[in-house]
């Protein structure tokens, strides 16, 4: 089947968090989150090396938004469902997809403040749920330097297998030769 013409929802809710498309207007947000993480995320993200101005982070969303309809990534922000009103955590989607296969790669970050609540574990979880209920996944990746150790802990929470490690698979953002850490799930 054509993936454009395959059925995406557009949002996830969870008991905490509302998981949603990019939509035109959430650059300076998102500007904001990236800024406020920047320290850690640089560590490990290639993107964050030079964090978006907020017209930059606005051409980002639309890109996002674009890359979401023609199905070539599909990314999601996150936000808390909080009463007083929502907040941008962070980021999570499925990337470098093989559709034919139904071979799907999860990526996410969270902004400093949000760490250590649980959020990116609920947030991987439905994605999860999602790729395989309803994109029919049969395999769902996550790959990490293996001194990532928070995002290991994710992936092993959110019941994926250690397959490998890559060696000498990529640099670091900073350009130094790392290994690549491959968990996975496979449908049932």
């Amino acid at each position: 089947m054509n993936p454009l013409l395959i059925e995406v929802p557009e949002k996830i809710e969870t008991e905490r968090l509302l998981i949603a498309v990019p939509r035109p207007g959430v650059g300076p947000a998102l500007s904001a989150a990236a800024a406020e993480s920047a320290e850690l995320l640089q560590t490990w993200l290639h993107w964050a090396q030079q964090l978006p101005d907020l017209e930059q982070a606005e051409a980002v969303v639309r890109r996002q938004i674009a890359e979401f309809v023609l199905r070539e990534a599909l990314r999601y922000q996150i936000y808390d469902r909080a009463p007083e009103g929502r907040q941008l955590l962070g980021g999570i989607g499925l990337l470098r997809m093989d559709w034919e296969v139904r071979r799907f790669e999860i990526g996410y970050w969270i902004r400093s403040s949000a760490q250590g609540k649980g959020y990116v574990t609920e947030a991987v979880l439905a994605l999860t749920k999602m790729a395989f209920e309803q994109l029919r996944a049969r395999r769902v990746e996550i790959r990490m330097d293996p001194n990532n150790t928070r995002s290991r802990a994710v992936a092993e929470r959110c019941g994926f297998e250690l397959e490998g490690i890559l060696r000498n698979d990529g640099l670091t953002p900073q350009g130094v030769l790392r290994d690549t850490c491959i968990y996975a799930r496979l449908s049932l």
